[in-house]
């Protein structure tokens, strides 16, 4: 049953975005030590006709399994930097916003993300330091030199690199000085306990440190408590996003937020 059930989710999810099935929503990025909007994250949602909204943890899975990933994707990335130069153009105070959005490693191993990544700026005109790619630690760790080499042409084009799920992937520190990356996301499972549990807030503060020590921006995930978010500006983390700053909304609602 469980294998129908993904076949057949792979089956709708082909053509579910002309379908109009998939959309963006983007999740707020706040300063920690003004509390000013900076960026939002770009977050794919699935609303199937007959199942109604289903998790991006199951659907995303299956399109990286299948390859489709390859295609939505691009899409993603599209419609996301379309978005923000919309809320530039409408909000004159928007444009050092930026966007991030999650690649995928299957989009990391076909090489072809630095020509995507290309092309959809030159098409939409969004400044390349606007434009933020997640990757995963595993998605990184699986190809280091692969990864290394990708990662140092997007940069050299003025794209930033952020490794989201910082803390998780054993290896997290001996990656840093070794894959050319600005950005750290740290995990929302230590953010989570970071009022409750002595290591790990321990773990935090040192990994906020660590990559200041690199140069690295530090963005907490999963801010859910004020008290989480006063403990993060006190230990210098820069960026903080979750449901207490703002939960993910439409491209419009977003626009809003810059009014």
């Amino acid at each position: 049953q469980a294998v129908e059930r993904r076949v057949r989710m792979e089956q709708d999810l082909r053509g579910a975005w002309e379908r109009g099935e998939l959309s963006l929503v983007y999740q707020p990025v706040y300063s920690l030590a003004d509390g000013q909007l900076r960026g939002a994250e770009a977050l794919l949602r699935w609303q199937h006709p007959e199942h109604g909204a289903i998790s991006p943890s199951v659907f995303i899975d299956v399109a990286e399994q299948s390859g489709l990933i390859e295609t939505i994707g691009p899409q993603v990335l599209r419609t996301a930097c379309e978005d923000v130069v919309k809320w530039q153009q409408a909000h004159p105070g928007a444009e050092k916003m930026f966007v991030s959005v999650n690649v995928s490693p299957r989009q990391l191993r076909s090489g072809d993300l630095p020509r995507v990544v290309a092309d959809t700026l030159r098409d939409t005109g969004l400044e390349a330091t606007r434009l933020h790619l997640e990757l995963t630690e595993t998605a990184v760790i699986g190809d280091e030199i692969h990864a290394s080499g990708l990662l140092a042409r997007l940069r050299a084009s003025g794209v930033k690199i952020w490794l989201d799920d910082f803390g998780t992937g054993f290896s997290g520190l001996s990656h840093l000085r070794r894959v050319p990356v600005d950005g750290v996301k740290i995990d929302r499972s230590f953010v989570a306990d970071v009022l409750r549990d002595p290591d790990d807030l321990a773990l935090t503060t040192a990994i906020i440190a660590m990559a200041h020590s690199l140069g690295i921006t530090v963005v907490a995930e999963g801010v859910e408590k004020e008290g989480q978010y006063a403990i993060l500006r006190e230990r210098g983390c820069d960026l903080a996003q979750g449901y207490w700053l703002g939960h993910p909304v439409k491209p419009e609602d977003f626009s809003q937020l810059l009014a």
